[in-house]
């Protein structure tokens, strides 16, 4: 079996973008007619520039190769150009493209993805949201704490455990920065109100997104300590594990973080340093699903968990459900709402979500195939706007304005 042909796809996600502002999809071949499909989460080039990469990459070290051969696959391209470093634009590449020869090997055979990787563990998986508040207007509101903690109660009776939310403020290119008193407050404040709407119902996830330096953090985190959250997120930013690891000695919230983190290499400097007991990965940036799962096995020796980060397509969703489930030490998924949406009528099947939980697929591969029609309906994208951006100028210490991508 060998791989032979190689399709990109980049849908635009409809407004209001829930998940990004498009997605990269790959679809891969084989000359026994096998479709894989994979997703590529990689935000630091726009899509006319990253299209060219895929192809190349996939070129060089996948076309006419056996799919089955995923370790060669991430050796070599891990090691593109006398490298042999983490690299998150390569590294995501490298996830899409891996994923889908998951997909085609899982087909092959007649087996889901989690059953090659050691068998289902987990039959239903702890799924969490983030908080799209709406007012009045109909509009998503990030920066009221009656809103929030209203949108959590709805969440809740929906059947969720967990909740997350960002009330920090601004993230920009020059943060990590020192929170004002009045965003400490208004922190405080949404814990405070989310907390009495949602009782011990539901675990509160503090969702910061390295908005500060340690010695901001920590004072953030003496004024949380009491709501009792489960997790202070991604504190400051990633690249100084011992600064992280200063946050968690100093607080009783554990520290979760990851999401912009690639391979084993960097995951392993974090628990090393002491820096997380929750680590946020995304499947489709890590190095793929074998990389995933190397770095949740890292962690399963520190007794450390793994909380899949999820802001892009239901593919890398897929991809994600499919480590969780035959996973050990898996914490929590993260969802976007309950998968409706877009996230529904991109795929033939929607992901399976019921009462809080997600639902693994039984189907080979990754269990997901996207509907070609409504992909194609929704591509090139042909905007601007990174998949997700930070703010261009240092935070003002009167902007109160809520945190944004």
């Amino acid at each position: 079996m060998k791989v032979v042909s190689l399709e990109t796809h980049v849908v635009a996600v409809p407004p209001p973008h829930v998940g990004g502002m498009y997605w990269l999809f790959v679809k891969i071949k084989t000359d026994d007619g096998i479709e894989g499909v994979g997703e590529i989460y990689s935000a630091t080039f726009h899509p006319k520039a990253m299209v060219p990469i895929i192809e190349d990459v996939f070129e060089r070290y996948l076309l006419n190769q056996d799919p089955h051969h995923t370790e060669r696959l991430f050796r070599q391209c891990y090691s593109s150009g006398f490298t042999q470093r983490p690299d998150l634009t390569m590294m995501g590449v490298v996830s899409g493209l891996e994923m889908a020869c998951w997909d085609i090997i899982g087909k092959a055979a007649g087996k889901p993805v989690y059953e090659l990787l050691g068998g289902k563990v987990n039959e239903r998986l702890r799924s969490y949201t983030y908080l799209y508040p709406k007012n009045a207007q109909g509009e998503y509101d990030y920066d009221d704490p009656d809103l929030a903690a209203e949108c959590a109660l709805e969440n809740v009776r929906l059947g969720f455990t967990a909740v997350k939310f960002d009330p920090a403020g601004p993230y920009t290119a020059y943060s990590g920065h020192q929170l004002s008193m009045e965003v400490l407050d208004r922190c405080e404040l949404f814990c405070r109100r989310v907390r009495e709407a949602v009782g011990s119902k539901a675990d509160l996830l503090f969702g910061t997104h390295g908005q500060m330096v340690p010695s901001s953090a920590i004072r953030l985190a003496k004024r949380l300590e009491k709501y009792d959250p489960l997790w202070f997120e991604e504190p400051v930013p990633p690249g100084q594990e011992e600064a992280m690891a200063t946050i968690a000695q100093h607080t009783s919230i554990p520290i979760a973080t990851g999401e912009r983190l690639t391979t084993k290499y960097e995951f392993h400097k974090l628990l090393q340093a002491g820096g997380a007991s929750i680590l946020q990965l995304n499947v489709a940036r890590v190095g793929g699903l074998l990389e995933a799962k190397k770095i949740a096995t890292l962690a399963e020796v520190h007794y450390a968990q793994i909380a899949p980060h999820l802001y892009n397509g239901p593919v890398g969703a897929a991809a994600s459900i499919q480590l969780a489930a035959c996973t050990p030490n898996f914490l929590i998924q993260e969802s976007i709402m309950t998968w409706g949406g877009f996230h529904a009528e991109v795929v033939k099947t929607p992901i399976h979500w019921e009462d809080g939980y997600i639902i693994p697929s039984n189907e080979p591969g990754l269990g997901i195939e996207l509907n070609m029609d409504v992909v194609r309906a929704h591509s090139p994208y042909t905007g601007q706007r990174l998949h997700l951006q930070m703010g261009e100028k240092p935070v003002d210490v009167k902007d109160l304005a809520p945190a944004k991508g």
